[in-house]
């Protein structure tokens, strides 16, 4: 969650359209909130992202973020989108938030997404994982390298 908050970080949401076609963008607008959830902010009321955020959330499909710092840490998580706000103490507080870096920038809605699974998609985690799954699992140079 720490890399929600992480000015420098990549963030990516994936959404799919109604007929399944995934969309993904880069979203700095996403971060945590004090409960745990993760907050996106959607600046643009006509945006693809929205349509399908808006639709994810009418039909029950999951969306995914994708994290990534400089320093190569790196985490996909799979969250469900479980209320748009519109309006609010809430949606005032971040609307407020959006005018003071943006100040010509609208907020069309905060999204709350609540996050269901975490993986680290680092390099390290992931052939670690995947070398203990799949032990057997070599490429032929690296089985040939190990007996010379």
């Amino acid at each position: 969650m720490a890399l929600l908050d992480d000015e420098l970080a990549l963030k990516v949401l994936a959404t799919a359209d109604s007929r399944g076609v995934p969309y993904a963008a880069v979203k700095k607008s996403l971060r945590s909130d004090e409960d745990g959830n993760i907050i996106y902010l959607e600046l643009i009321e006509t945006s693809q992202t929205n349509s399908n955020m808006t639709s994810s959330l009418w039909f029950g499909r999951a969306v995914s973020i994708l994290l990534a710092s400089p320093d190569g840490r790196s985490w996909r998580i799979k969250g469900q989108p479980y209320r748009c706000l519109v309006a609010g103490p809430i949606f005032e507080r971040y609307y407020r938030k959006v005018q003071e870096r943006f100040k010509d920038a609208d907020l069309a809605a905060v999204w709350v997404i609540t996050p269901e699974d975490a993986q680290d998609e680092s390099l390290e985690s992931r052939a670690a994982q995947e070398s203990s799954e799949h032990p057997l699992m070599l490429h032929l140079d690296r089985i040939a390298k190990e007996h010379t």
